[in-house]
């Protein structure tokens, strides 16, 4: 059975009387506290009228002018794209990413702690007001891994909508696999047979088996497993003092992700096998932690995105790049390019999962998309208004079946 996007967001500007702000306009000051102006509503509207909950909508005229937003709430990052439509494709005129942690100590407590719910208001509010001032037409905003894992999920929802206005949607792990391919899959190296696309995330990570075609893959198969950057690094705990230590944990980290996948690796087995025969492998990872590698493998002084997405990499160079990171000290990897305080922490996990995937589609060469959620949630939104004949065949084609 194949899941359908829940409606769009339409943002609306309401006429509040502390807000003294004629629609559309930007705000030109105050605190990133202050509650944003505009009202992502529960329902599809027209280009005027009422939107679903018989909120006003602004005009917009010139509908190749209009903006379309995506938000993406994972466990790790919250991350915003603003674009415009541009032929078979979009132009992005904002985006904004910052970590926020949001299921930091989820994996202990099984609740979004007040901490980090905090701070990814904080960043939630940025993303209002940039929807605010870019004259955002239509959003859609998700949550994903930590939302649907926390006892306190739709609570916490609730109030991100109370004080910013933001609808999150917590989608289901089908829903994030196949935003994820909609998002990257261009960068999939041509070939014939089946490949493997898949997104590390900060909570779970999603595997697409997928099977190329004249216009969109055909997605054969799909897992997601409960094993992203956070949850694993804090499952497996502190860090060692030594080397062998550290290498052991990361060893015990490997073992938890391969063991979740060896269903899917059994399902999987002669798919495998098939594309073997049809040439080399192929495969496309969409997450920080591949982008982060494929940085160091070019050395770069600091990221840059224009560098790595795209890129083709061997895999044993990010194999050995994996290891090295594995017995490495937390000070030690802060002061690689790229990595930094941020994700110092973090990589290791990332380094054991990326391997486990490399052990169940041993390819050759991975491909690097800095593009995924928030890129497939825009092609769904502007294709959907109209825009681009090509995409709105994608969405319409790349359906994630039930298992």
């Amino acid at each position: 059975m194949a899941e359908h996007d829940p409606p769009a967001m339409a943002v609306t500007v309401t006429e509040e009387k502390d807000a003294r702000r004629k629609p559309g306009s930007g705000r030109q000051g105050g605190s990133p506290s202050d509650k944003p102006g505009p009202r992502p509503t529960g329902g599809r509207s027209s280009d005027n009228g009422k939107a679903g909950d018989g909120r006003e909508v602004v005009a917009r005229p010139n509908l190749h002018r209009q903006s379309y937003a995506a938000i993406d709430l994972g466990t790790n990052n919250c991350r915003l794209l603003i674009a415009r439509p541009s032929g078979e494709n979009f132009t992005v005129i904002d985006a904004f990413s910052r970590v926020v942690r949001l299921g930091e100590g989820l994996a202990q407590t099984g609740r979004l702690s007040d901490k980090a719910m905090d701070r990814t208001l904080a960043a939630l509010r940025v993303c209002a007001d940039k929807l605010m001032r870019r004259n955002v037409y239509l959003a859609r905003s998700v949550a994903t891994e930590a939302c649907r894992r926390a006892e306190n999920g739709a609570e916490f929802i609730e109030r991100v909508r109370e004080e910013t206005g933001i609808a999150l949607d917590i989608i289901s792990a089908r829903e994030e696999a196949r935003l994820a391919v909609l998002g990257c899959h261009v960068l999939l190296e041509e070939g014939f047979g089946p490949a493997m696309i898949f997104d590390i995330g900060g909570g779970s990570t999603e595997l697409v088996l997928i099977e190329s075609t004249d216009t969109v893959p055909r997605i054969l198969d799909w897992q997601s497993v409960p094993w992203g950057v956070v949850s694993l690094t804090e499952t497996c705990g502190p860090e060692g003092a030594t080397a062998p230590a550290r290498l052991e944990r990361y060893r015990r980290m490997h073992g938890l992700v391969r063991d979740s996948f060896a269903g899917f690796a059994k399902r999987t087995a002669s798919a495998r096998e098939s594309a073997s025969c049809e040439g080399a492998l192929r495969l496309l990872g969409t997450s920080g932690t591949v982008t982060t590698l494929a940085s160091l493998h070019l050395d770069l002084p600091q990221y840059d995105r224009r560098a790595v997405d795209g890129l083709i990499v061997p895999a044993d160079s990010m194999r050995a790049i994996s290891e090295r990171l594995s017995t490495m000290s937390i000070e030690e990897r802060r002061e690689l390019n790229c990595i930094g305080r941020e994700r110092a922490d973090l990589v290791v996990a990332g380094c054991a999962i990326l391997e486990a995937i490399l052990d169940l589609w041993p390819a050759a060469r991975l491909g690097v998309a800095d593009r995924g959620i928030r890129e497939g949630i825009l092609r769904g939104l502007i294709s959907a208004h109209g825009h681009g004949e090509r995409m709105r065949a994608e969405v319409q084609k790349l359906r994630v079946g039930q298992r």
